[in-house]
């Protein structure tokens, strides 16, 4: 494979964001040393507001992997096992989960239980799709009703098949299991660590001056964001808010084991199962190239749209973040596209 030349890879990305006229934030860095940093489009449309560099945006899914470092550091010590059954600690709650489903069951998308928010499923990203009113899904026992009623769908251990409702089991046995709230014990066995200033679970409702509004809809005229899409406050299965900046120190962190051991990492980092529709490999909580070093965050929600890519030999860390649920994939495409060339 090919050198990749991050200043020609800035270049051709930063050109298909301008035609795309995407609104978000293109950021590439070697071992935290810029190469390229630019924002793109409103963080508010309606006052007018511009994205900076150091806009906080929507992550959508990308955040499992946080779900997965939280709920592998009480694996580290010894309060959770990878295959600990969850029934031990979900008790009479959620019935419909088969008793064999353990936490790697979960991590890896293999545990076949039915989904609240159903990858498979007929459903466009502006549906309203949840069932439970969003103002009330802002703890993580709230959301025990939500994921409840699903029906397994294969055996556990038997496919991959990406799984929403999933990480929220992982997020309501975290908390359940150490007694931390499942927002407090990411803060502090993850954000902490890794020193992830810009980094939380924010309220859609009350969004501080430096978070992206995440619109619906590309169409810059269009004033309808996605509070009434998605959770009032995001969970295991998605919803944090960070910034380019962070995603960058996030990835060296966890590669000079600052979060968890680099042991542990690396065996998160192992891939266990190739999805064929995403053309990615998946370990536990991440996404991995399918031939190639890099390691892959991805989020697709209404009003975001993100991929951070870490590759850790040269420690090369591309993000492309958009506040719109498709900005970000037409850039995406560019990149993979370039990665692909030089491996030709």
């Amino acid at each position: 494979m090919a050198a990749l030349d991050p200043a020609s890879l800035a270049a051709a990305l930063d050109e298909r964001a301008r035609a795309d006229a995407m609104s978000g934030v293109l950021s590439i860095d070697v071992d935290g040393a810029t190469v390229f940093a630019e924002a793109y489009g409103l963080a508010d449309r309606a006052h007018g507001v511009a994205n900076t560099i150091g806009t906080r945006f929507g992550m959508a899914s990308s955040c499992k992997a946080f779900t997965a470092l939280a709920v592998l550091s009480l694996v580290e010590e010894g309060t959770l096992r990878l295959d600990t059954p969850v029934r031990e600690i979900l008790g009479a709650d959620l019935p419909l989960i088969d008793d064999a489903v353990t936490v790697e069951h979960l991590l890896s998308h293999m545990s076949g239980i039915g989904d609240y928010l159903d990858e498979e499923a007929d459903w466009e990203v502006d549906d309203y799709v949840l069932t439970v009113p969003v103002h009330e899904l802002a703890t993580t026992e709230a959301f025990v009703r939500a994921v409840d009623g699903f029906a397994q769908k294969s055996a556990p251990g038997e496919r991959f098949a990406y799984n929403n409702g999933g990480y929220i089991v992982l997020a309501i046995v975290a908390e359940r299991a150490s007694g931390i709230p499942f927002h407090d014990l990411v803060a502090e066995r993850v954000f902490s660590p890794a020193g992830l200033d810009a980094t939380g679970y924010l309220r859609l409702d009350e969004l501080p001056g430096d978070a992206a509004l995440g619109y619906v809809y590309d169409d810059p005229a269009s004033l309808r964001t996605n509070v009434l899409h998605l959770p009032v406050r995001g969970n295991g299965d998605g919803g944090a808010f960070t910034s380019a900046g962070d995603l960058s120190r996030f990835w060296r962190a966890l590669a000079d084991g600052r979060v968890l051991p680099a042991a542990t990492v690396t065996e998160m980092w192992r891939p266990r199962q190739y999805d064929e529709s995403e053309g990615l490999r998946y370990g536990l909580g991440f996404w991995l190239d399918r031939d190639g070093p890099g390691i892959v965050l991805e989020g697709y929600d209404a009003g975001v749209s993100i991929r951070s890519r870490f590759d850790p030999v040269t420690r090369t860390t591309v993000t492309i973040v958009s506040n719109t649920s498709e900005g970000a994939w037409g850039v995406v495409r560019a990149y993979s596209d370039h990665l692909a060339a030089l491996s030709d």
